[in-house]
């Protein structure tokens, strides 16, 4: 092979070489009680363009769609866990999740205001600081085989203010277009229309699922290829039609469970194909953070963070008790939902879709990405551990 191209050959190689190893350092950082996806995250990050630059960027592209459809795959399944119903019975559950959403976004408002930054800029961070991760999330859950009273209202309540953060962000990105742009109908398209088109997308797969399954003849059995299918269909009409891919999954997963097409446990993570997906995302994730930006908004990254957490414990405490847990529990749920980042670089993906790139305005979002995308995950798992809801013992113990 000649020189010049040893080079190119080379990046050719970059991604399978670093999902590979990413993926023995999950399986040996898991034996040391740390999850896995963090350390998918670090092996994305050291290898990104902007740190080692041992591979091309990821943004974009083939790569984009495939973290988008790993990422709508964990969205689905995170949806069809969601148990509506519970908040027509519990309405405290509701409120606590609508009191999260509201101190969450005032408290990181609030500090980015007094921090200097600007009032679009700090209404962006607090739309984005709202959520928790569902990727983080479900995936610290499957791993540790975590199942309660905390780990379902951590479950339930990060539906809520993820929902709530896309309407806000797209809303949010809406005004900001118009404001700098003037263009009335580029704005509506980034508001509430995006995100509604997006639910009446992901309703009418669910909807349409139960038939197609029947017809099949796959309904009462394992159905994995063709929700993997499915979502892949969804996430690649999403982005053509430049609408929001992460409620349309999430919609999807959400409706599937209602229609009742029950999923055997062979579908929980999509098996084989969920595992490698789920490598290759945080992978992504880890990439698409540059140190640069992440240490010029340490300062007020940093301080999100904190405020972020304290917003959450206040409001998963205030109403712990007439909801129907204990203070502790409502404590642990809060700590359990510190995950961000995957559902911020995604998020922020869908704006620099339809041509609008956010990065270096929320430049503070990368601090508290990089902060959360490896502690977050170790929170998680910290906090159902503390609430005894995990079936898989810590490494080194027998099961009881």
């Amino acid at each position: 092979m000649p020189m010049p191209d040893a080079l190119p050959a080379a990046l050719d190689l970059a991604w399978p070489v670093a999902v590979a190893l990413a993926w023995l350092l999950g399986e040996l950082a898991q034996r040391w009680n740390i999850p896995r996806i963090a350390s998918y995250a670090l092996v994305g990050f050291l290898f990104g363009p902007a740190q080692l630059a041992l591979m091309p960027t990821g943004g974009g592209g083939l790569g984009g769609l495939i973290a988008n459809t790993a990422f709508g795959l964990i969205l689905f399944e995170f949806g069809y866990r969601i148990n509506l119903r519970w908040f027509r019975q519990n309405p405290w559950l509701a409120a606590t999740g609508l009191l999260d959403v509201a101190l969450s976004f005032l408290a990181v408002y609030a500090l980015s205001r007094v921090m200097g930054a600007a009032v679009l800029t700090s209404l962006l961070l607090a739309s984005i600081a709202t959520a928790t991760s569902p990727a983080s999330l479900t995936r610290v859950v499957n791993d540790l085989r975590s199942s309660g009273q905390v780990t379902e209202r951590a479950l339930h309540l990060s539906a809520v203010n993820c929902l709530c953060a896309v309407f806000a962000f797209k809303f949010i990105v809406g005004f900001w277009t118009f404001d700098t742009a003037g263009d009335a109908v580029k704005a509506l398209s980034n508001s509430a229309v995006v995100v509604l088109v997006s639910m009446g997308l992901g309703v009418a797969f669910g909807s349409g699922m139960p038939p197609v399954l029947r017809l099949v003849g796959r309904y009462q059995s394992d159905a994995t290829v063709a929700f993997a299918i499915a979502v892949l269909l969804l996430v690649a009409l999403t982005h053509l039609l430049h609408l929001s891919a992460l409620v349309a999954t999430l919609a999807f997963g959400l409706v599937a469970r209602h229609r009742r097409v029950t999923l055997s446990q062979a579908q929980r993570n999509f098996g084989v194909l969920g595992d490698l997906l789920i490598v290759f995302l945080f992978v992504y994730v880890g990439a698409s953070a540059d140190w640069r930006r992440a240490w010029a908004g340490l300062p007020l990254g940093a301080a999100l963070v904190l405020v972020r957490a304290a917003a959450k414990v206040l409001a998963m405490s205030a109403f712990a008790r007439a909801s129907g847990t204990t203070l502790r529990k409502g404590m642990l749920t809060a700590l359990a939902m510190t995950p961000l980042s995957t559902f911020v670089v995604l998020l922020l993906e869908d704006s620099r879709h339809v041509g609008i790139d956010l990065i270096d305005t929320v430049a503070p979002v990368a601090a508290a990405t990089l902060l959360l995308q490896w502690l977050g995950p170790i929170a998680t798992q910290q906090a159902l551990r503390a609430a005894g809801e995990v079936q898989d013992p810590q490494p080194g113990k027998a099961r009881e």
